[in-house]
């Protein structure tokens, strides 16, 4: 005879995202571990092998989105990052968004995606500050004019961050090294970020002097169409380049057909595929400084002592003192600034 199971029936009230995430998943983890509820039928949290960051999370996702549709609830759930944190789980974070605001939390599923947890709870006492990563100090070969990457997703709120804590170093540095922006090769921020993708790649490409004003206007007001007048964008040039890069890597095609869509979940950006494969660019923000990938604090300060130390010879603008507080993650003000800087896109 079969075991006769506890059925427990959990009423989501409608409360705010943060609310609802610390409570109500917490409430949800700890029905499924007491009565062996089966998470069969809800979602596909199931399978034996290990899974890629992204695609375990997206499994997470998904369970999230459908307990809170069970509910009746109006929160909207997106996954922004994912990461494999390196003792057999992984680490992702979604914002949680409902008529009364937005936040952004960070929760932990196993490596074959059938195990959801709400919460990480340290099991011993550190001294060391997780907010504040040290700066690395990699071996990275000098030269007369630094070659500098930072490769981005335009939507992903530590791509911003990175972004806006390169601007003034740009800004500073601009005409004695070459400080570029490019794109990680996948998406994770729906459509409107392979669009401002090919926008920023094609404005950068062919109308550089333009992109820095361009760049400094959108982290700060996600407002492209006034950016692109502030700039002073040819935008009938811009255009055309946008239409013909679409045309040769197939953007629009691959986003219309999920088929393509790496793990199923993130429609590719391929245009600089090349560059993310030699690098191993795996998330949103990977900084290149003379072609070896670099971890800093995402300060100008910071980006700018990294660059700094490229030099053969550091000019003299190296001597110059920028803000040294790390900026905010996100679209706002280029001056805001933020405790955190270990989160990314990937």
């Amino acid at each position: 005879m079969a075991e006769e199971q506890t059925v427990v029936k959990i009423k989501v009230p409608k409360i705010n995202p943060w609310m609802a995430a610390t409570v109500v998943l917490a409430i949800a983890l700890i029905v499924i571990l007491a009565t062996g509820f089966s998470l069969t039928g809800k979602v596909a949290l199931l399978g034996s092998n290990s899974l890629t960051p992204q695609e375990a999370a997206g499994k997470a996702v998904n369970w999230i989105k459908n307990y809170f549709k069970s509910g009746g609830s109006d929160v909207q759930v997106e996954l922004i990052n994912a990461s494999d944190t390196g003792i057999g789980i992984y680490k992702f974070t979604v914002r949680l968004s409902s008529k009364s605001g937005s936040v952004e939390e960070t929760y932990y599923v196993s490596m074959d995606g059938s195990l959801f947890f709400p919460q990480g709870i340290p099991t011993r006492i550190t001294t060391t500050p997780t907010t504040q990563p040290q700066q690395q100090a990699p071996n990275v070969p000098k030269a007369d004019r630094p070659d500098v990457k930072l490769f981005v997703m335009s939507y992903c709120p530590y791509g911003l961050q990175a972004e806006k804590a390169m601007l003034p170093v740009m800004n500073l540095l601009g005409d004695k090294a070459d400080i570029t922006i490019h794109f990680v090769d996948y998406a994770m921020h729906g459509e409107k970020e392979v669009y401002e993708n090919l926008r920023q790649y094609c404005i950068q490409k062919e109308q550089k002097d333009k992109y820095y004003n361009y760049l400094l206007c959108f982290v700060q007001s996600d407002d492209y169409s006034k950016c692109l007048k502030e700039a002073g964008v040819d935008e009938s040039k811009l255009n055309e380049c946008m239409n013909a890069t679409d045309k040769a890597y197939n953007i629009t095609k691959s986003l219309q057909d999920k088929s393509t869509w790496i793990s199923g979940y993130y429609p590719p950006f391929p245009i600089e595929t090349d560059l993310n494969q030699l690098y191993g660019v795996r998330g949103s923000p990977t900084i290149v400084i003379n072609d070896v990938v670099v971890q800093l604090s995402r300060s100008p300060e910071a980006f700018k002592q990294a660059i700094c130390n490229a030099f053969n010879n550091p000019p003299a603008e190296c001597n110059t003192t920028l803000p040294t507080q790390q900026t905010s993650p996100g679209i706002g003000p280029i001056n805001s600034t933020s405790s955190s800087s270990s989160g990314s896109c990937g």
